[in-house]
């Protein structure tokens, strides 16, 4: 028997074992000829790319190194409810007619990105924040459920979910010094092991649900990234359930809440998605989630325990926000200690009391929250409405259901302004955590986040752990952040309602922050992702003398907000609001759009009173209703071309 014959018979044993869960020898036949290989390997020198020998661990890492997607890993947009889940096919809806679903399980372990290049297994990493996640290539190697070697001979990632099956993890812990509480933490710390000897000790295995990207073009459908994926070797749970209306979709999601009790994996909910790929991109994404993906998460673990106190918070904004300190309980692997109420009236709602006992429920990874009091003592005090802020002692405002402090100086209000300030998704000046914003507060009298731009090295000395090195990266941060992009600054201001994207809308349309500071109600409204609320918020958050002189502060001091603009190779779209719309024959969405903002226009993703070009393609839904409706005018790729030149 030749290495090569060996190696193929090896891995046909190993495809059979643990990906098929179907063997056909035992491990005393696999096991001996695992060892004649090894020992012709050693004898030879050589080793095949696809060797079952190089599944071992090896030597431990020093620290992991960072790897840059190919294209971004996005996290999924959740629904608890099948009333949020109507409002994701009404979405789809107004895009895609007669639209396909797939369901799958959705299990709870660490997401994970497999590179194959020409045919090989180069790389694994972890999801990270999309963009880049970490390198556990030499801890991936110890597993056993993805092939080294594939037909496919382009460039290829491919997405799965690590996991520890819910027996191997009782076993694991039978005999560990340290139990591991949940198969969820288990799967990740043992990926996200310096250690591969650890990472295989654990013996977590992937479950391929996805293709991330292709060199020679995606799959067209959900189906056939699962057919791509099951031809090539990668383990899969099961094929989606295929669903052709909404019933479907729910009856599928009924199937998997029944099934998931019964099966050896951790599971938390069902992901559903269109099964279209091309209609996808012209669904598109926000700036955190693909629009025509959602995960249904199942209802949570819910606990009883006991209150042991309640202390107000007090927000950047200075809302309170009352947290319950709780009898430490265990709850689905996590041992909770305090769980969130919403404000005073959910206090008197579901009657909680210092002393009672209450059911609690943790979902989604955040925080748990109290569902209300089950049992109440002799002991058991009532909670008073604060009259008083219980850091500064300001007297409170009540506004609608809620408290606030009006004191823009009170410490948590300074110290949450400053951290939101200088955050990684606004200012982005690293380093300066709420720890530190703490301790400017304290020692530095430092009140307003225009008053950082003038700390000097002797200031930051003065503080407890500031050393040479780390007081020149704060400067530097600080310094770098006053050339800033104008979405990062309009998010970075902290106004109410104001996220990520809508910044980024308000500075697309905008263009300066004096035409910002300048918007009237109206105009506000009109943008896609700006609502009534947030539009009066906006205003009124420009139009008070403290923001209004803040702003100004922050100019004067150096930040100079542009923003980013394309660059314009013509004019032909100058002046068009473009509006696209159904699947081009040639262009994706994305393409097009480029295009157009190459060529002097500003596209918008829904019709409104200020389009002036429809681009519409295959299957245009509502949009091309509305725009005939509007008398706007509409093209199609053909009229594109030709106003691009292009024959």
């Amino acid at each position: 028997m030749t290495m090569r014959q060996m190696v193929d018979q090896l891995n046909k044993w190993s495809h059979e074992y643990y990906v098929l869960d179907n063997p056909s020898v035992d491990d005393r036949e696999y096991d001996a000829l695992y060892d004649k290989l090894r020992a012709l390997e050693e004898e030879t020198g050589e080793v095949l790319f696809d060797s079952p020998t190089r599944r071992v661990g090896g030597e431990p890492l020093k620290s992991f190194s960072r790897h840059e997607h190919i294209s971004r890993l996005y996290s999924l947009d959740k629904a608890v409810t099948f009333e949020q889940l109507d409002s994701f096919f009404t979405r789809i809806g107004k895009v895609v007619s007669d639209p396909v679903y797939t369901v799958e399980y959705k299990f709870d372990g660490l997401t994970m990105c497999l590179t194959y290049e020409d045919g090989k297994f180069v790389r694994a990493s972890t999801r990270g924040n999309g963009v880049v996640g970490e390198d556990v290539t030499a801890q991936c190697l110890t597993i056993r459920s993805f092939p080294l070697a594939i037909d496919y001979k382009g460039v290829l990632e491919v997405k799965g979910e690590a996991v520890i099956r819910l027996s191997v993890l009782k076993k694991y812990n039978e005999t560990a010094a340290e139990p591991l509480k949940n198969a969820r933490n288990a799967a990740a710390g043992a990926i996200r092991n310096l250690d591969p000897s650890v990472t295989a000790a654990r013996k977590p295995e992937i479950m391929f649900y996805d293709i991330n990207y292709m060199s020679d073009g995606m799959p067209a459908s959900q189906r056939e990234c699962y057919d791509f994926l099951t031809k090539n070797g990668f383990k899969v749970f099961n094929k989606p359930w295929i669903c052709h209306n909404e019933d479907e979709v729910k009856d599928a999601i009924n199937q998997i809440e029944l099934e998931r009790r019964q099966i050896d994996v951790l599971t938390d909910g069902a992901v559903v998605k269109l099964d279209n790929v091309p209609a996808r991109d012209v669904i598109g994404f926000t700036d955190k989630f693909p629009r025509w993906a959602i995960a249904y998460k199942f209802e949570a673990e819910e606990s009883v325990t006991r209150v042991k106190e309640v202390r107000w918070q007090v927000g950047r904004t200075g809302k309170l926000t009352p947290l319950a300190e709780l009898e430490p309980v265990d709850l689905a692997g996590v041992t909770v200690r305090r769980a969130t109420l919403n404000n005073f009236g959910d206090i008197i709602r579901k009657d909680v009391k210092v002393g009672s006992k209450v059911l609690i429920r943790r979902s989604n990874e955040v925080i748990p929250e109290i569902l209300g009091a089950v049992e109440h003592t002799e002991g058991s005090v009532g909670i008073e409405k604060p009259t008083r802020c219980p850091f500064c002692g300001s007297e409170l405002v009540e506004v609608g259901a809620n408290l606030f402090c009006p004191d823009r100086m009170c410490k948590p209000r300074v110290v949450g302004r400053i951290a939101h300030f200088c955050s990684k998704d606004a200012m982005d000046i690293e380093g300066l955590s709420e720890m530190t914003a703490g301790q400017f507060y304290d020692q530095l009298n430092i009140r307003e986040c225009s008053q950082i731009y003038s700390l000097t090295a002797e200031d930051l000395s003065s503080l407890d752990g500031f050393k040479d090195k780390k007081i020149g990266n704060i400067l530097g941060a600080i310094s770098k952040s006053k050339d800033s992009e104008l979405a990062r600054f309009i998010f970075a201001l902290g106004i109410e309602g104001v996220g990520k994207v809508a910044a980024a809308d308000l500075a697309s349309t905008f263009k300066t922050l004096e035409n910002l500071r300048a918007a009237d109600r109206e105009s506000l409204i009109a943008l896609e992702n700006i609502g009534e609320i947030t539009a009066d918020g906006i205003v009124n958050w420009f139009s008070t003398p403290e923001n209004a002189a803040e702003v100004d502060a922050l100019l004067a001091a150096g930040v100079t907000p542009k923003n980013k603009q394309k660059e314009v190779k013509s004019s032909i779209f100058a002046g068009e609001f473009v509006v696209l719309t159904g699947t081009l024959p040639t262009y994706k969405r994305s393409q097009a759009q480029k295009i157009i903002e190459e060529n002097g226009g500003m596209c918008q993703s829904s019709v409104t009173a200020k389009t002036t070009l429809v681009l519409a393609g295959d299957e245009a839904g509502s949009k091309l209703d509305k725009a005939k409706k509007s008398g706007i005018k509409i093209i199609d790729e053909s009229e594109f071309k030709n106003m691009l030149g292009i024959e």
